[in-house]
């Protein structure tokens, strides 16, 4: 994929990406019972649609996330519109540390490159990726970008670590719109009962860092940049015992994330069981 010219490379992904969607299996499917929360009223050749486009931009995040060793950092960081920036420049120029409570939406893997490239240190944890050749590769790549990345299985310490960079003032983004150790809060999202981490919110309360959700999306027409918007802070309660003020965070976080899946819907990549009712089904 980084050897082929790069319109023969996005044509290839956006093939497979039709080939997939055209197959309806298991994770389409899925894909589109988890949009049907944010579209409730299309028609089924609407959600089709929609579909469709999601699966065109998830494959495109994966033609990107190939493809990025090779660009230069001009194109990096020209090819994202930011909106809001002054949130994250400000908390940093205070000297707070900053939680981005990310979603499975756009391209994270550039925007956490945009970030580093552009004075924010990267700090955030990541998946082991299979093979493990895979990963070391794009750990290697992400490092060299300037982000220091905590491996979300086999090691030690990862929360002593964060919260050490978050006082610090760093910049840690973490995705935030699925529960994967079975172990998160219960709120409302898109209108229907789900578990999302309570880590992003536990972080900010434990250091004081700024709680910022932020929501990414393609840009529409000929130039498809990348969009970062970093949403209001979310701010804990005044007072009461640290777990509902995690929960009221979180509710908090939940509700930033509904309004961008509804305005962006084909860009959030959530091919995965996520609410409380499909999880009950499935088991």
């Amino acid at each position: 994929m980084r050897r082929l010219p790069e319109s023969v490379a996005y044509a290839v992904f956006r093939v497979g990406a039709d080939l997939a969607w055209r197959r309806h299996g298991l994770r389409v499917r899925q894909l589109e019972r988890n949009l049907r929360r944010a579209r409730p009223d299309a028609s089924t050749a609407e959600m089709r649609a929609l579909s469709r486009a999601g699966m065109r931009s998830y494959l495109r995040y994966w033609c990107d996330a190939f493809r990025l060793p090779d660009w230069d950092h001009d194109r990096v960081v020209s090819a994202v519109r930011v909106e809001n920036e002054h949130h994250l420049r400000d908390a940093l120029g205070a000297g707070r540390g900053v939680v981005a409570a990310l979603m499975h939406m756009g391209n994270w893997d550039h925007a956490g490159a945009w970030a580093a490239l552009t004075g924010a240190p990267v700090v955030t944890v990541a998946e082991r990726l299979r093979p493990e050749r895979l990963y070391a590769r794009f750990l290697a790549y992400r490092e060299g970008l300037g982000m220091e990345i905590l491996p979300l299985t086999g090691q030690e310490g990862i929360t002593a670590t964060l919260v050490d960079r978050l006082r610090s003032a760093r910049l840690v983004p973490l995705l935030a719109d699925r529960d994967l150790r079975a172990t998160g809060l219960e709120v409302v999202l898109l209108g229907e009962a789900a578990r999302l981490p309570a880590g992003p919110a536990l972080l900010a309360l434990r250091t004081g860092a700024a709680l910022h959700p932020v929501s990414i999306w393609y840009e529409p027409g000929p130039t498809r940049g990348l969009v970062i918007h970093f949403h209001d802070e979310v701010l804990a309660p005044a007072s009461g015992p640290t777990r509902e003020k995690v929960t009221a965070m979180t509710q908090g976080v939940a509700d930033v994330f509904s309004a961008a899946i509804r305005a962006h819907p084909q860009d959030w990549h959530m091919l995965a069981t996520l609410w409380t009712a499909d999880l009950d089904t499935d088991r």
